[in-house]
């Protein structure tokens, strides 16, 4: 891209671009993680939410003016929003919590991404913005949406989605989409099953040349929910009653309207279940991790707690992520994330493990005497498993999947797709084995 041209898309999406962030529903797939709090309120790599990742991928693209839109267990993500996402008086730049709402127009909730921007059209239609980009709120990448828009701009089109290359496995749980060499899509079909229907789709070798793909094996282009409407285009495809985007509103799209791909090609991984979310929080934490947090041309933002610097007395640590304010003691740590305020005394091991941490430490103001303080005891092992947050463990405590089915419900404790869960603000008795 041209310097002039980045600086006139630089200035589109400062000035002319919404950003519309998908929060999605119950999250009933991330139970318990979302039992008492908004899918994008969901720690992530110990410091984190996810919420974090898309909002920091519209900053360090210059779109400043954000929504995110989200009906369940609110509260925390409007605190965390609140308290992270604060532009000076001088710029027109915000992130705001919109959650669902009884008004004369319906008193449903969301029934799918379309009718979540539908029921909130009115807004986003009371500025000047030209451009509207709608992102999920529960993907790990990093997307510059720069190289979106100038390519959305440049081939004219009145809507363009990011696409993934993906393998025939991997195919049929996307919307896969099939284009002409120019990039315009001609046909759309959500999760093909039909190995006939999944071999029409397959990515043509120049389009596999010009991505610098192996034709070793069938590629396809996959949807990653990631859209760029123009503002007449939007009110339009929206000027009815179908409620998803992907499913209904893309499809019939395409009969009408100028539909492009933008091809992306790096890391992007969908956090919708325990198990995508244990695997990316544990792929962190590998020597070369897939994701990377350390990149200082494009930051990932949160919340800035001021903390101090973690404390190790004598603990031995291996591909591990620490985060701040950290007492360990004596402890074996191995494979883990390890989240702010987290408490892990002598004798334990950790591994294979999110450990969420803390919102406080015992004793603090403000907090119950009467409840135990957040922490894991002594002689403890802890394996394969999702500790979230404000979490007591006592001591001699044994958590672990093994000799148990992949999903189950206990007391104090989850079992899903084989990783064990303790809920925030569980309390687990000195010897207890799970």
């Amino acid at each position: 891209m041209s310097m002039p041209h980045r600086i006139q898309t630089g200035a589109i999406l400062r000035n002319s671009t919404l950003a519309i962030i998908m929060g999605g529903g119950a999250g009933t797939r991330l139970f318990p993680l979302t039992k008492d709090r908004a899918k994008p309120a969901v720690p992530l790599a110990g410091k984190y939410r996810l919420v974090d990742i898309p909002i920091s991928n519209c900053i360090n693209s210059g779109v400043r003016q954000v929504f995110v839109l989200t009906q369940y267990n609110s509260a925390s993500l409007n605190r965390h929003i609140s308290r992270t996402y604060n532009f000076d008086q001088f710029q027109r730049g915000f992130v705001e919590v919109l959650a669902a709402q009884q008004t004369p127009e319906g008193e449903r909730w969301y029934q799918g991404t379309a009718d979540a921007v539908r029921k909130n059209l009115r807004y986003f239609l009371e500025g000047d913005h030209e451009y509207y980009l709608i992102l999920s709120g529960d993907q790990l990448y990093r997307m510059d949406f720069r190289q979106v828009m100038s390519q959305h701009l440049a081939s004219k089109a009145d809507i363009t989605i990011a696409t993934l290359p993906v393998n025939a496995q991997d195919a049929t749980g996307f919307g896969i989409m099939k284009t002409d060499t120019e990039g315009r899509i001609h046909e759309f079909v959500e999760k093909p099953k039909d190995p006939e229907v999944l071999k029409s789709l397959e990515m043509p070798e120049a389009t596999l040349r010009a991505l610098s793909l192996p034709a070793t094996e069938p590629r396809y282009q996959a949807s990653m929910g990631i859209y760029v409407f123009n503002r007449k285009t939007l009110v339009e495809c929206l000027d009815n009653d179908l409620m998803d985007f992907g499913k209904n509103i893309i499809p019939g799209a395409l009969k009408k309207y100028h539909v492009n791909a933008y091809n992306f090609q790096g890391y992007w991984e969908d956090i919708g279940t325990i198990r995508s979310f244990f695997n990316a929080n544990l792929d962190l934490c590998k020597l070369v991790p897939q994701y990377d947090f350390f990149d200082s041309t494009a930051p990932i933002f949160t919340h800035a707690r001021f903390l101090p610097a973690t404390k190790i007395n004598g603990a031995r640590i291996r591909e591990a992520l620490i985060s701040d304010g950290c007492i360990i003691t004596d402890a074996h740590v191995e494979t883990a994330v390890v989240g702010v305020r987290a408490i892990i005394e002598s004798g334990t091991t950790i591994r294979e493990t999110i450990i969420m941490g803390a919102d406080f430490y015992a004793g603090a103001a403000g907090t119950d005497p009467n409840h135990a303080p957040p922490g894991i005891g002594r002689n403890c092992r802890i394996e394969r498993a999702i500790i979230d947050k404000n979490v007591h463990i006592g001591d001699n405590v044994v958590i672990t999947p093994e000799g148990k089915p992949d999903h189950m419900d206990g007391e104090n404790f989850y079992i899903r797709d084989g990783i064990v869960v303790v809920p925030k603000g569980a309390v687990i008795p000195a010897g207890t084995w799970i």
